[in-house]
């Protein structure tokens, strides 16, 4: 599955200490913001709702989540690895420290299951959580390590 039409380099980040569950969808509101021209607030609003309906951690420590906001014009992604490992009331109790932020203006439910069956492949999450810098979190996440090489 190739991620890069919805999650761009320059969206992924490694090694960010977030306290919390609503610290990290705080952040992740405000760098989608930034990026779509919206306002912070409508994209947090939106994510602590769809948080509301359950959570998107999914397990073995990875949290999805996802929302359809009528002010995204393309599926937007952003992939993050925190430093620590934070409670984020997944499925399988465990904390959460690889994060993969989707949104869409329709229901992207292709993209979503793509995502969440390449996180749930536990060689992938290994190769994720060793990779040096964010340029190899990309890479290993679009499938496309063999492009770049780690520094």
């Amino acid at each position: 599955m190739d991620s890069e039409p919805i999650c761009r380099i320059v969206d992924t980040a490694i090694d960010l200490s977030l306290r919390d569950k609503r610290a990290l969808l705080r952040d992740l509101a405000h760098r989608a913001a930034v990026v779509l021209n919206v306002e912070d607030d409508i994209v947090f609003s939106a994510l602590l709702k769809r948080e509301e309906l359950g959570s998107t951690g999914v397990g073995n420590g990875v949290a999805i989540p996802h929302v359809r906001l009528e002010q995204v014009r393309n599926p937007f992604g952003i992939m993050m690895r925190l430093k620590d490992p934070i409670n984020f009331d997944s499925t399988d109790g465990q904390p959460v420290d690889l994060v993969c932020l989707l949104l869409s203006k329709e229901n992207e439910s292709a993209q979503l299951a793509g995502i969440a069956r390449r996180l749930r492949r536990p060689e992938l999450l290994e190769e994720l959580r060793r990779a040096p810098n964010r340029v190899v979190l990309y890479n290993v996440m679009t499938g496309r390590t063999g492009r770049y090489r780690s520094q």
